[in-house]
């Protein structure tokens, strides 16, 4: 598997990356929450609501210091699949990437 990765300052930045890259360049987007122009959440309404297929099935997780559990469901009721709270744990991150990366489906299950 081929590993990379893309920064966007801003939600703005995010969607307009995958937005202007073809289905499937992206296989998994870790969103930050608290992002200038346009937060995390509402990038990842914008990017589900895209008429793409790989828009409703790419794994978007919330990498965030928010972690409460009202935090956590904001995420999961924004269209995000999981959640990671800063400070990462590495055992958290390896299962996420472990649960998301590589699926040819990119559908949650």
């Amino acid at each position: 598997m081929v590993c990379g990765f893309r920064r966007s300052p801003c939600g703005e930045q995010a969607v307009k990356a995958f937005e202007t890259h073809e289905p499937g360049y992206y296989s998994m987007i870790f969103m930050d929450i608290q992002m200038p122009v346009m937060n995390g959440l509402e990038a990842t309404q914008m990017i589900r609501s895209l008429l793409r297929e790989d828009a409703h099935t790419i794994p978007i997780v919330a990498m965030t210091a928010n972690a409460f559990s009202e935090d956590v469901s904001k995420s999961l009721n924004a269209g995000m699949n999981d959640h990671i709270s800063k400070p990462i744990d590495l055992k958290k991150l390896h299962a996420v990437l472990g649960k998301y990366a590589g699926r040819k489906d990119n559908e949650d299950k």
